[in-house]
């Protein structure tokens, strides 16, 4: 049986905290849902920020609802652009990870830490694992078979919740890499 998942390109964004958004875009403000995202509960805001380095600065949509905690989710290409560090991490673990200043339309924060390259994964509930015989935080491989850039990613950690829905997230750097137009299939290996 081929083991075939969704592959989504995971652009630059950033999840923000209740105390941040405030600071943001001002007290009790509440994030526009533009598009439901492939996982449940989740969606892409209308809200974007700026984000700074010492180098310079790009904009990064919000995606909601809102989290514990700011998270920034850069590609490294994107790190490197505004000279912050962004070590390669899931998704919540952002303990001693990069610093940055976001600046949105009603005020500033400078964030200690809380960015990161996020680590390319795979959601799956409990269902799709035993199905594909995979067990939570396994490391896999996944074959993308894009036309004159197939490519199989090495390094997939397989993130089991019933709280998921079956997709791979890889950033827009491993996108081009392997030429994805936008989403693709993948096969995991493993």
């Amino acid at each position: 049986m081929k083991k075939e998942v969704l592959v989504e390109i995971s652009a630059r964004h950033i999840h923000v905290s209740r105390k941040d958004l405030d600071v943001l875009f001002g007290e009790g403000y509440e994030l526009t849902n533009k598009k439901d995202l492939s996982q449940p509960g989740q969606f892409a805001c209308e809200e974007k920020v700026t984000i700074v380095g010492p180098k310079g600065s790009i904009k990064a949509s919000i995606l909601g609802p809102v989290r514990p905690d700011t998270q920034v989710e850069l590609s490294l290409t994107d790190a490197r652009s505004i000279g912050v560090t962004a070590p390669i991490r899931e998704s919540g673990d952002i303990k001693e990870s990069g610093t940055c200043k976001i600046v949105g339309p009603n005020g500033e924060i400078e964030i200690s830490e809380g960015v990161i390259a996020a680590k390319r994964h795979i959601h799956m509930t409990t269902a799709d694992a035993a199905k594909y015989g995979i067990a939570d935080k396994q490391i896999v491989e996944v074959k993308i078979s894009t036309e004159g850039r197939a490519l199989v990613f090495a390094d997939v950690i397989a993130r089991v919740s019933d709280s998921y829905a079956l997709a791979m997230h890889i950033d827009t750097d491993e996108a081009n890499a392997a030429c994805v137009p936008g989403s693709c299939t993948g096969e995991i290996l493993a």
